[in-house]
């Protein structure tokens, strides 16, 4: 099979169910979006040494791929051809809870803003973070133009804050300190 098709030579992709869009739609930019966290992911993985925090990232990048299937399949698609994919649902957003919570009694208590950073792998979990709120961003105006599925955005909203927590717990398993934010404002 070749990688390439010519289909979108003319700026246009075709989403799941067969509906061809240009390049540019909302909905591709969506998806895209999660092709990105999910790819920051990877270099999370690449870099880190720690089998507990390597077998949530890797749920994770399953996670994002039926997510990203999910944004590439309009609603309105046949039951024959939606049955194909898996659908976000609240039960995957109550496992993302579950790791944060599993996650956060591991870790010190949160007493000030924190800098993204400390170690390698931290840091990419920081820049994944930052591109899901892009990416929720995205779906929630999206969603005012097309019909999604709800939980999506659901689902990215609680990705971000897993992730903010996965950054902090990779920093500990590495011993290495959170980066605290200090105002340089001269009034405090």
């Amino acid at each position: 099979m070749k990688i390439y098709t010519k289909t979108g030579d003319d700026g246009t992709t075709g989403l799941f169910g067969g509906k061809r869009v240009p390049k540019n739609d909302l909905r591709i930019q969506a998806y895209g979006s999660v092709d990105q966290i999910n790819s920051h992911l990877g270099l999370a993985l690449a870099t880190s040494k720690q089998p507990t925090l390597n077998t949530i990232l890797t749920h994770l990048q399953n996670l994002l791929f039926s997510l990203g299937a999910d944004l590439a399949t309009p609603l309105d698609t046949s039951q024959k051809t939606a049955s194909k994919i898996q659908r976000i649902s609240q039960p995957h957003t109550q496992q993302l809870e579950t790791y944060i919570d599993h996650t956060t009694h591991q870790i010190s208590e949160q007493k000030t803003f924190i800098l993204p950073g400390g170690s390698l792998t931290a840091a990419h979990l920081h820049v994944a973070r930052t591109i899901t709120r892009q990416t929720e961003i995205l779906t929630l105006t999206l969603a005012q133009s097309q019909d999604i599925n709800p939980n999506t955005t659901i689902f990215l909203n609680r990705l971000s804050d897993l992730l903010f927590t996965l950054a902090r717990y990779a920093n500990k398993l590495e011993n290495i300190q959170d980066i605290p934010w200090i105002s340089d404002n001269p009034q405090s």
